[in-house]
């Protein structure tokens, strides 16, 4: 029978990154975090205590809770894939971290079984979800800063050993500033500006071990895997290019430039790995013909106020789409996309030259201007199976 009433969801793995859905999903009326799983089951019941979860246990009692409608997929890189198909195959939706996987094949095959089996799977960062993205989205669309040309983006620092306890994983295969970081920006770019169609990159690597330099653990050295410093150059179906910096080899730290130039103007956007905080969107416009040194640029505001909500919406996007019979925004599709066209810049890096990408993705769809995450917009009668 059709289910009504709120969206059951369950989470597999409660590491770092699980505690910032679990303050948003816990907050939305149209879902209900029902269960916490994970390989170390004490670490999920602690959460589960934590954010008044009723229950707990390893990744098997989440596929096998029949309250539980969507698979929250917060395992490592190298294993999304895997744990999203047992999900998949369980009968679940699935909403994973990004990346959608490590391997074209492996990620193709995903989307593929999903569609099989009629059922959704989304794919991190819904960060484009979010108010500061969905305006500047809404501006390119409405011609605000004319057609569209060229993107500029930069993630610089010295690498997250600095802070994570176990940093390690961030410096194996499927990760590295490119496969971390980079879905925040390539998936940014694909919904401003279109699909990818071809790369060509540089890589180095600075050392090809590291340290552990807080938690337990310090001290412990581990291999550097992937490339730390990454410079792309991407080409777009519908024209225009972007140039993007990925970098874990940096004293400096710059995150979060993100600009599109277009025919009328520039429009300055906040880091995509936020839902629209660190500055506020502005748009700049040509410098008069005529004008004297030093030049005063124009410049006009359309967003300049913290967000109220972070990771989660895409899987509230989703859960909504799933009462309501249509389409949700952070599909696997986009998600393949974005990881074809990391795959490719990766290639690129190996082969010292231009590399095509295959995939391709539709037009990307808004959230609506009314969206309110806080709304209670789903029937409230008890879900029946």
């Amino acid at each position: 029978m059709t289910r009504t009433g709120k969206v059951g969801i369950g989470f597999i793995g409660a590491g770092m990154i699980s505690e910032q859905y679990l303050a948003n999903l816990t907050t939305f009326p149209d879902v209900e975090v029902v269960r916490i799983g994970d390989i170390d089951t004490d670490r999920a019941a602690a959460s589960a205590a934590k954010w008044g979860v009723a229950a707990s246990g390893d990744g098997a009692s989440v596929l096998a809770d029949p309250d539980v409608e969507i698979v929250i997929n917060l395992t490592l890189p190298a294993t999304h894939v895997a744990v999203s198909t047992d999900a998949l195959r369980a009968g679940k939706h699935v909403w994973s971290e990004k990346p959608i996987g490590v391997d074209r094949e492996s990620a193709a095959g995903l989307v593929a079984l999903a569609d099989e089996l009629g059922l959704k799977l989304g794919i991190a960062p819904d960060t484009v979800l979010g108010p500061g993205w969905q305006t500047a989205k809404r501006a390119i669309e409405a011609g605000a800063i004319g057609t569209p040309l060229t993107a500029v983006t930069s993630m610089q620092w010295q690498g997250p050993d600095v802070f994570h306890p176990n940093a390690s994983f961030l410096y194996a295969k499927g990760a590295g500033p490119l496969f971390d970081i980079g879905p925040y920006y390539f998936t940014a770019l694909v919904h401003l500006l279109g699909p990818i169609d071809s790369v060509v990159a540089t890589g180095s690597r600075s050392r090809e071990t590291r340290e552990l330099v807080v938690g337990p653990n310090a001290g412990q050295s581990f291999p550097v895997e992937v490339p730390t410093h990454v410079s792309v150059l991407s080409s777009f179906e519908q024209g225009g290019n972007a140039q993007s910096l990925l970098s874990f080899d940096t004293p400096l730290f710059r995150h979060g430039v993100f600009e599109v130039n277009g025919t009328e103007g520039t429009i300055v956007l906040p880091d995509p790995n936020t839902f629209g905080g660190g500055h506020p969107i502005r748009i700049a416009r040509p410098i008069p013909v005529g004008a004297s040194w030093p030049f005063e640029q124009e410049r006009e505001t359309l967003l300049d106020e913290e967000p109220t909500v972070g990771r989660g919406l895409g899987v509230l996007d989703m859960a909504r789409a799933i009462r309501g019979g249509g389409s949700h925004i952070a599909t696997g599709a986009v998600g393949y996309h974005v990881l074809d066209a990391m795959v490719a810049v990766e290639e690129s890096i190996e082969r010292r030259s231009f590399v095509e990408v295959e995939s391709t993705v539709g037009a990307i769809a808004s959230l609506p201007e009314d969206f309110d995450p806080f709304a209670a917009t789903l029937e409230t009668a008890p879900a029946a199976v």
